[in-house]
């Protein structure tokens, strides 16, 4: 079990997708939600969602973003608020459920020198799937101020590494019908 709290990011407007994703059916769950809590729960002290509302039809923990904006960072700020107490935690967004936990486990086990780990793939870096420092708060508060809501730019002011994973599939992110389908027909 990692000794850290785990967050899944849900409340984004799903735009391209046309309908909410983290209530999508998904494997033999009701929820993509429900399937990636039930996924991560045994291996983290706790798993959170990070949400606009209280939308899930099962027993979870809720950190609930009251912004009317639609931010990552909005959401963050939420987040790093409510584990002010804590020194680190996973963050992961609900759209990526084929992120394996040997890929989490490399992670957070390369966390431990960084203000921020993340995954990349030879395509893309992932800036919502890794570890990240609670003290990241104090940029994310300016970058609000100054109304700055690119994760990237967070990144740029905080010790940031990110580990290399060659199998692009696991960090498919469902952002749309197609996406959607070809994750599910690889999880079953």
């Amino acid at each position: 079990m990692f000794n850290l709290p785990c967050v899944i990011l849900c409340g984004g407007k799903s735009s391209r997708m046309g309908e909410d994703k983290a209530l999508l059916p998904f494997s033999t769950f009701k929820t993509l939600t429900e399937y990636q809590y039930k996924k991560l729960k045994p291996h983290f002290k706790e798993v959170y969602l990070s949400s606009k509302t209280e939308k899930f039809n099962f027993k979870n923990k809720l950190i609930l973003d009251k912004e009317k904006e639609y931010s990552p960072i909005v959401a963050l700020k939420s987040i790093f608020e409510f584990f002010k107490d804590e020194n680190k935690l996973f963050i992961i967004t609900v759209d990526t459920p084929l992120v394996e936990i040997s890929t989490i486990e490399k992670l957070i086990n390369e966390s431990k020198d960084y203000d921020i780990t993340l995954a990349k793939t030879s395509t893309r870096e992932h800036n919502l799937c890794g570890v990240f420092s609670t003290k990241a708060i104090i940029e994310v508060e300016k970058m609000l101020e100054m109304d700055i809501h690119k994760v990237g730019y967070l990144l740029k002011k905080m010790d940031t590494t990110f580990i290399e994973f060659h199998n692009e599939d696991e960090f498919l992110n469902l952002n749309n019908k197609e996406e959607y389908y070809k994750a599910k027909s690889i999880i079953s």
